[in-house]
């Protein structure tokens, strides 16, 4: 499905990604734009993976416990169906949802909507993460944000699972993650 854009020139849409690893703030810099979107009497609609359900069923909650409404949802296309007549649009853990999503940040963009994306770009083994990657090349705003390395307190920028447990997607805390720098991360244990 294509939307025709807008070529009114009355109201501009565009992605804005917000990304890094674990414990970088990339929920918490989700949270604060959108909350700032509202005190602008916008109409924000926000959307996270249904199967995140480590806070909260239905808010996104940043480790600093700050959170916001948002729908949970199995399919990025769900984004099109309940975000119409919006200004905004949030979307929280981007690396979890369907190839569709590029598409679906794409024809909101070209409706008028300002797209805010947050997720990891990279997940435990240092690769790219999902559908990352494809929202970074199609982003008009990139923000990565870095947290601060556990073991010697350089800035990290990757997330280094402790357990040795099997497939990519494991939700987890710090029980299960721990950022690190480029050098702790690949010669540490």
């Amino acid at each position: 499905m294509f939307i025709e854009p807008n070529m009114t020139g009355e109201k501009r849409g565009w992605i804005e990604v917000i990304c890094g690893s674990m414990f970088s703030g990339k929920t918490e810099e989700l949270i604060r734009r959108l909350k700032r979107a509202k005190i602008a009497n916008l109409k924000v609609e926000i959307f996270k993976p249904a199967m995140d359900t480590r806070y909260h069923e239905q808010d996104i909650v940043s480790h600093d416990e700050n959170a916001i409404q948002s729908t949970p949802i199995d399919n990025s296309q769900t984004i099109l169906l309940l975000a119409s007549d919006v200004d905004v649009v949030g979307i929280d853990e981007a690396q979890f949802f369907d190839d569709q999503l590029p598409e679906v940040c794409d024809q909101l963009a070209l409706r008028g909507v300002r797209v805010i994306v947050a997720g990891l770009d990279m997940d435990y083994m240092g690769k790219p993460f999902g559908q990352m990657p494809f929202l970074l090349a199609k982003a008009d705003y990139i923000t990565k944000l870095h947290a601060i390395c556990v073991k010697c307190g350089n800035i990290a920028n990757y997330s280094f699972r402790k357990k040795a447990l099997a497939g990519q997607i494991l939700l987890g805390e710090k029980d299960v993650y721990e950022p690190r720098c480029r050098v702790c991360y690949y010669t540490l244990p």
